[in-house]
């Protein structure tokens, strides 16, 4: 990972920590418009969320939701680097980086993930929003 020349007087350990809780605040963003995403459609189709509990067992549970499995998995790795009591190194930060470019990669083409992550940037304004932050803050952690 290369230091913007603002950034060199800072320790490493701290840009880096800086760079995945910036990352970390883009994901939820990206996870939530996902979430509120497919339970607008999941409601045209199933009838109403009756209450935020009510989703929370569908987003765990229900097939419908499993696609974004991948996504809150990777938000959890974020949260246990930060929580590890090691040093942050460029190498973790640039992994996570490449992680989760890999995973934000829509295809019309692909299967899982790619495939529906693409569906729901062409239904979801919010979606496409939360995509450019997170990379936005990728091209930001990685310079």
């Amino acid at each position: 990972m290369a230091l913007s020349s603002h950034h060199r007087t800072l320790p490493p350990t701290i840009i880096h920590r800086q760079a995945l809780l910036d990352l970390r605040r883009g994901l939820l963003g990206l996870h939530k418009a996902l979430i509120i995403a497919e339970q607008l459609t999941y409601e045209r189709i199933n009838g109403r969320v009756a209450s935020t509990g009510q989703l929370l067992q569908l987003v765990l549970n229900d097939p419908w939701f499993t696609w974004l499995h991948p996504l809150s998995q990777l938000v959890i790795r974020v949260d246990e680097l930060l929580d590890a009591d090691s040093d942050l190194t460029s190498a973790e930060v640039d992994e996570l980086v490449l992680e989760v470019r890999r995973l934000i990669r829509p295809s019309e083409e692909g299967d899982g993930f790619e495939r529906s992550y693409y569906e729901a940037l062409q239904r979801a304004p919010d979606v496409i929003f939360a995509h450019v932050e997170v990379k936005k803050l990728l091209t930001k952690a990685a310079a």
